[in-house]
């Protein structure tokens, strides 16, 4: 016997339709490229959705058609995430922080139709042409006045003049909510990336998920920042739910530094903000530095790598800020888990709570994850066994886009390539990537763990552990450190430092000081590149 309840599919464009009924007065705020502030509404947003909806018709855009994008967080971003993939095309959000030879394999591996791009890439965009013969079109997301005057890009034409020519009168189709929504390729640290595909059905469970009380909390009280990109895995999925919420939704452009992140925060009055470690530790050097407090941030959500516990402190204790550490990936949609407290735990002490917060926390409802040794049985959620780390839901990917590799899942869960621990309250705790983990004599060491205890040092700025060959343990951590400005601390004064902090096993064999550490395209330490730059270094032990 099936239910009589009305089959009403899943779409996208229904978050757009629902915010501009219930919320249309509701502000959509811009640090636009060109310079200046653009503001406008729900209402205009919907409407400028629907003449692009007319407008890409127009240019022959099908059903499953991929249109790319390669832009910043702007009002003109936010309309095509709902314009190309209301109309049941894909919506295609490149990373223009990768090489320029990974984004043309990106775009004549997606088979792009049409590439939107900011005009702050339009150098990028006239290098990439002649290696994307394909593209019908390229449209530069600015006014008839900033169009860039190349002649090496054909079929140029600016945003604002092809919707403005189209009506806005159009209703949004209805189809099967498997379809097609939107594709995101990973960083490609190593091969070449790979499409993870996901529909209207994931994206719309996705955005539910996410504004939970237990998952981001998001609401029409929120005025929300997102400086995680919305080319990196859709903007932690915050263009959905502020939609599905109401929340107010201000969206810095290319204005990522602290300077110009204050600003927005204090004038839009932001309420929650989202973005990578690196991005907060730079605004902290800025409130720091100038004397600043920030008047009505009570959230900042920390992903894309750990959040150091001395980052979370500084933020609670000085700042009154709660910093909410997530996790997830781009095979995940991205979000899995958020770090929220218990109604038991909200009497313990600070010391306790903190050892609670550095975790990357509970699995939202809809992702389930186990732990698994070698052999692939299951580990115990005791908070002391660590193992790799696998998951599945509703919103995590079974195969990547046009593979011909076959599903990555194992058994029907996907393998994260995370080494990581659940306690009994389902808490999750990554301890190392699987390729990053350190093996020495037959013992595993967390390198994140070493990472977080080095930039607890005031003198520290960013730290990276690798594992060096040793004759002996076959591999030892190396630890290599940049200091902040006109700060000072000696490899013994390090190693003194952490000493008893850490099990004497897993102390640094070494301390290398250096200028810069390489990053992916997504502001992770690329410790693939640091392992090759120290393939023959020599520790003092060895």
């Amino acid at each position: 016997m099936l239910g009589l309840m009305m089959n009403m599919p899943l779409m996208i464009s229904n978050l757009i339709k629902h915010a501009d009924a219930y919320h249309g007065d509701a502000e959509i705020v811009s640090r636009l490229p060109e310079g200046g502030i653009h503001r406008y509404t729900y209402h205009d947003a919907h409407r400028r959705s629907r003449q692009l909806a007319n407008a890409l018709n127009g240019l022959g855009v099908k059903m499953g058609d991929r249109i790319g994008t390669l832009a910043w967080n702007t009002h003109r971003h936010f309309e095509i995430y709902f314009g190309v993939s209301g109309i049941g095309a894909v919506c295609h959000t490149i990373n223009p922080r990768l090489f320029p030879e990974q984004i043309a394999y990106i775009i004549n591996h997606a088979e792009d139709d049409y590439i939107f791009f900011d005009i702050t890439f339009t150098a990028l965009i006239e290098a990439l042409v002649p290696h994307c013969p394909h593209i019908k079109g390229w449209v530069a997301l600015c006014g008839h006045g900033h169009l860039p005057k190349s002649d090496k890009i054909p079929n140029l034409m600016a945003y604002d003049d092809l919707v403005n020519s189209h009506s806005d009168i159009y209703e949004w189709p209805e189809f099967d909510e498997n379809t097609a929504s939107s594709l995101c390729y990973t960083s490609g640290t190593t091969g070449n990336p790979k499409g993870v595909l996901y529909s209207h059905r994931s994206t719309l469970l996705h955005a539910y998920a996410a504004a939970l009380p237990d998952g981001l909390n998001l609401s029409a009280r929120d005025s929300v920042l997102p400086v995680v990109p919305m080319f990196h895995v859709n903007a932690w999925g915050l263009p959905y739910s502020v939609a599905l919420t109401g929340a107010k939704f201000v969206m810095p452009g290319a204005g990522l530094d602290g300077a110009s992140l204050y600003e927005l925060f204090e004038q839009e009055k932001v309420t929650l903000s989202a973005g990578v470690p690196t991005i907060w530790l730079g605004l902290l050097q800025h409130l720091q530095a100038n004397k600043l407090r920030l008047s009505t941030v009570r959230t900042l959500v920390i992903g894309g790598s750990a959040a150091p516990p001395a980052m979370i402190r500084t933020f609670d204790e000085q700042y009154g800020i709660t910093v909410l550490h997530a996790w997830g990936m781009t095979e995940m949609s991205p979000l899995g888990t958020a770090n929220t407290f218990k109604l038991k735990h909200l009497g313990l002490s600070a010391a306790d709570r903190d050892k609670i917060r550095v975790k990357q926390g509970r699995p939202l409802y809809g992702v389930q994850m186990k732990i698994v040794d070698g052999e692939g049985k299951s580990l115990p959620h005791d908070g002391k066994a660590f193992g790799d780390l696998l998951v599945r839901g509703p919103w995590i990917t079974r195969s990547y886009f046009k593979s011909t590799d076959g599903s990555p899942l194992v058994d029907s869960w996907f393998p994260t390539g995370d080494v990581a621990t659940i306690d009994e309250d389902g808490y999750m705790q990554i301890t190392d990537r699987s390729k990053d983990v350190i093996k020495s004599g037959g013992e595993w060491i967390s390198s994140i763990d070493i990472e977080n205890l080095a930039v607890a040092h005031p003198a520290v700025m960013e730290a990276a552990v690798i594992g060096v060959v040793h004759p002996k343990w076959d591999e030892r951590p190396l630890l290599l450190i940049i200091k902040k400005k006109d700060m000072n601390v000696t490899r013994e004064e390090m190693l003194e430092f952490m000493s008893g902090k850490i099990a004497k096993w897993w102390m640094p064999d070494d301390v290398v000081f250096v200028d810069s550490l390489p990053h992916t395209a997504t502001g992770k330490l690329l410790k693939t590149k640091l392992r090759e730059d120290f393939q023959n270094y020599k520790l003092p032990t060895a």
